[in-house]
């Protein structure tokens, strides 16, 4: 019998989010220019925060704002962050920064002030915690501007990659490499499946679901998440058992019923097309670094096993199965997939409401401030409809917080001879 098993049991239930920064009650605030408004990679961050950490006090709300560079957030941060009291924060700005021309050290310079800017005001409105994130890349092949090319581009981005990393150590704070992480698996991608493939979206720049994932990846990784989702050991001859986050209900000879808190990553289903976020599976290490639901089968007297999980079955080594298999990333549909694209449409029109919150109503403040100040009935009627939104919010975002359920699901293994 192989002591890996256990030894991965024990090491699991010690070391579960163990260098997660998002402190107790985390509320966590997704900043960027356009492509983080697109609401796709600040989806995911949501539904991972909320559904495969197995924690109940972390909430999101997403800022961005189409066209924005860093300095336009410098000079909202103050008020419009004050509707949402945020003390983690997750920035991604430099793809406007970077102008759409050739790198120059003016452009460098003025990133780089803007940023410290950005920075500096939130450490001032109370976040400890922050992912300071490159810009991202784009695609040449799809990228498509008068003013420079595809590749010469991405070397203007990669400059302002490096000063983003140097002011996240100057601060102590983690990094966001989403320029590099989105570039390598570009290149991994088209390698595979040509030049055709457009994960960064058709105009090259505002990613598709395959290059948001990236982001979403990058960002996860400096938030500090493990990617531990569980670890499930089955006993063909004995007492199975699972990880926090997982129970098992039932069991009998080869099967097992498990109700899990604790969701992995669900994806869409198509393996080819750049509207899909699965087809970037292949090209990153998404699943083994964010998303291990682990199975391992002990006991097994065959060389082979077929296991079904939910409604699919696959075929394992009984090595394999005792060094255990990641079902995440093995089975392509999940007993959690329903439940999943429930949680992200929901957080999809709350985030929606979050864009019409910010652009049309809280960022506006800062125009009646003054007036409000000195207008006793002014400052009332502001008042009045500040709460009225924020109820709205808080409405909304307890509706998303309620999808979030056990699921109960069953694995079972066929020894075959």
């Amino acid at each position: 019998m192989r002591i890996l098993p256990f030894l991965t049991v024990l090491l699991a239930a010690v070391s579960i989010r163990a260098e997660s920064i998002l402190p107790p009650n985390a509320r966590v605030a997704i900043i960027g220019d356009s492509i983080t408004e697109q609401k796709l990679y600040s989806k995911y961050i949501e539904a991972y925060l909320l559904a495969c950490t197995g924690r109940g006090d972390i909430h999101v709300f997403q800022f961005g704002w189409s066209g924005e560079r860093a300095g336009g957030f410098a000079a909202r941060l103050e008020n419009d962050l004050a509707v949402f009291h945020p003390n983690v924060a997750t920035t991604c700005y430099g793809m406007n920064d970077g102008s759409y021309k050739p790198y120059a050290p003016e452009i460098g310079a003025e990133y780089e002030k803007n940023m410290r800017a950005v920075i500096a005001g939130l450490q001032k409105v109370g976040v400890k915690a922050m992912a300071v994130g490159s810009p991202g890349g784009v695609d040449p092949d799809f990228f498509n501007r008068p003013t420079i090319k595809g590749e010469l581009y991405n070397e203007n981005l990669a400059q302002l990659r490096d000063i983003a990393k140097k002011l996240a150590e100057e601060n102590k704070q983690p990094f966001a490499n989403v320029h590099d992480t989105m570039m390598s698996a570009l290149a991994k991608s088209k390698s595979a499946l040509g030049k055709g493939y457009g994960p960064f979206g058709g105009d090259g720049f505002h990613p598709s679901p395959p290059g948001q994932l990236l982001m979403a990846e990058a960002f996860l990784r400096a938030l500090g998440m493990n990617g531990e989702i569980g670890v499930i050991t089955l006993n063909m001859k004995g007492q199975s058992n699972a990880s926090e986050g997982h129970k098992i209900k039932a069991g009998a000879a080869g099967s097992i019923e498990i109700t899990s808190t604790k969701w992995p990553f669900c994806f869409d289903g198509d393996t080819k097309s750049s509207g899909s976020n699965r087809s970037i599976l292949p090209f990153t290490s998404f699943n083994q670094d964010l998303n291990r639901l682990t199975l391992h089968v002990i006991g097994l007297s065959s060389e082979k096993a077929k296991v079904t999980w939910g409604a699919q079955s696959k075929e394992f080594t009984r090595n394999q199965l005792e060094d255990g298999i990641n079902l995440a990333a093995e089975f392509d549909k999940t007993p959690f997939d329903g439940a999943f694209n429930g949680l992200v449409n929901a957080i999809g029109l709350k985030q929606a409401y979050e864009t019409t919150l910010i652009k049309s109503f809280v960022t506006h403040m800062r125009v009646v401030a003054a007036e409000a100040a000195e207008e006793p009935k002014v400052a009332a009627a502001l008042a009045k409809l500040k709460k009225k939104f924020a109820d709205e919010h808080a409405r909304q975002d307890a509706g998303v917080r309620k999808l979030v359920q056990p699921v109960t699901h069953t694995i079972s293994v066929q020894e075959l001879r």
